[in-house]
């Protein structure tokens, strides 16, 4: 946190929702139980209940930001709406210090029939702007938004983008304590959400804190300081943004779900570099199939977040860079060549086979996996306890720094992916020195510079 205050402190919020099978079973219930109560009488239900949140316990500190993760319909929506003061909660509080801004929908709080200028002065009104303030900051918060002349017409006439654009615009032009976003920035194009997320950046730096609702991991990882996560209405994980983003995307690709067979497990007790476990083949160097020596290459990271169903098993790796096994570092421009042994411990239809290589940050530089590249061969995989090689090369244009490999085999049953063995940043790799480049990646850039004579000028 950048200080040990408290902006927004929630304290044990519940909200409970009814539905009614009629429109009078609406009125019961808002009448009968208080008239059944009064005369000493059972109380009679008229609706079901359905509990968005349950006991939901947090705290965000002066300047941090928070992203919020979980499925379609975990309480996301409701939990900002209930910090917002636009819903209240069964049970529970919350307490918020200094003005809070918010995008929960696009185009709430504004007047379809007026114009934009108009919405803007509307709607800092209502976050507690005078005139004249609104004055000084309307060419700021206009040139933000940048919709040109339609400033001056009917809101009604926006599309999505443009409607977004302006109210992003009035609340993060206001200098708010906090600002809260809910899946918001994904309806802007790619420039105005850079546009956004620099201005978020300059907001956290001078003190707001910001709570950020999104489906992108990849958004929370590298935006929030952490992350909270929400499964079936209650909070399942608080902490630091990877570890929270690992267990969501556990929750999402079903992890939760029990193996088939749980005697099939992954074999961890690795044999000697001379045991039967070691497999020799021709078209690459020995590697073990029946055991896991996985773990015992150079390179392994102790701190891979491995699951699965364990009917496939990633079970070895071989990394060779420039001729050199196993190197301590990369040089740029060198071929990298990865290895990897797998073995189908249960018949596995179509196995899918990814790859995926992320800065030490989580931020996913390259990504791809067997049904993309039309591998070759993939389709014959799968059968019950059949081996397998993998072999992929890329050539290492990457900038100095760490970087981690994640490799999992899956299968698709429907619109489900079935996870069977995944090892996220399981493989670390460190790229040497790179002074010609500046970023993440070597685009193999060339520039010319030709002086010109006057002569040549028109």
């Amino acid at each position: 946190m950048s200080s040990d205050e408290s902006v927004i402190s929630v304290y044990d919020i519940s909200k409970c929702f009814y539905s009614y099978d009629k429109p009078s079973d609406r009125l019961k219930h808002s009448i009968m139980p208080r008239l059944q109560r009064a005369l000493g009488t059972a109380v009679k239900a008229y609706g079901r209940e359905f509990w968005a949140l349950r006991n939901i316990n947090f705290e965000v500190g002066r300047g941090e930001t928070v992203g919020i993760v979980g499925r379609n319909g975990s309480g996301k929506s409701t939990l900002l709406q209930i910090i917002c003061g636009t819903l209240m909660p069964t049970s529970g509080r919350v307490e918020t210090l200094g003005r809070v801004a918010a995008l929960l929908e696009l185009g709430s709080g504004f007047n379809p029939e007026f114009t934009g200028r108009e919405n803007v002065y509307l709607n800092a009104s209502v976050l507690g702007l005078s005139r004249e303030e609104v004055d000084q900051r309307f060419d700021a918060i206009a040139g933000f938004a940048d919709i040109g002349d339609f400033i001056e017409q009917p809101v009604k006439a926006y599309s999505s983008g443009m409607m977004m654009r302006l109210a992003f615009a009035v609340q993060a032009q206001i200098d708010p304590a906090i600002l809260i976003v809910d899946e918001a920035l994904s309806v802007g194009d790619a420039r105005f959400q850079a546009k956004c997320f620099e201005r978020l950046r300059q907001l956290k730096n001078n003190g707001t804190s910001i709570l950020l609702v999104t489906h992108s991991s990849e958004q929370v990882v590298t935006h929030c300081n952490r992350a909270i996560l929400l499964d079936q209405s209650r909070v399942e994980m608080i902490g630091p943004s990877r570890p929270v983003i690992n267990r969501y995307l556990d929750i999402l690709f079903g992890r939760d779900k029990p193996a088939p067979d749980s005697a099939v497990s992954f074999d961890q007790a690795a044999p000697g570099p001379d045991s039967p476990g070691l497999a020799t083949q021709r078209v690459g160097p020995a590697m073990g199939f029946t055991h896991d020596l996985y773990s015992r290459r150079h390179g392994y990271n102790p701190h891979e977040y491995r699951w699965g169903d364990g009917a496939a098993s990633v079970t070895d790796f071989h990394l060779c860079a420039g001729g050199h096994e196993f190197p301590a570092q990369i040089a740029p421009g060198e071929e990298v060549v990865l290895h990897l042994a797998l073995r189908f411990n249960r018949t596995v239809i179509n196995p899918i086979l990814g790859f995926t290589l992320k800065t030490k940050e989580g931020v996913t530089v390259y990504g791809t996996n067997s049904y993309l590249l039309e591998c070759a061969g993939a389709g014959e995989l799968g059968r019950s306890g059949s081996q397998a090689r993998a072999c992929l090369k890329f050539v290492n244009r990457l900038a100095t720094g760490d970087y981690f490999i994640s490799i999992g085999i899956a299968s698709r049953e429907g619109e489900a992916i079935v996870p069977h063995d995944r090892r996220y940043d399981s493989i670390h790799l460190v790229v040497s020195a790179t002074p010609q480049l500046l970023g993440l990646i070597d685009l193999a850039a060339t520039m010319n510079i030709d002086q010109v004579s006057n002569n040549d000028q028109p």
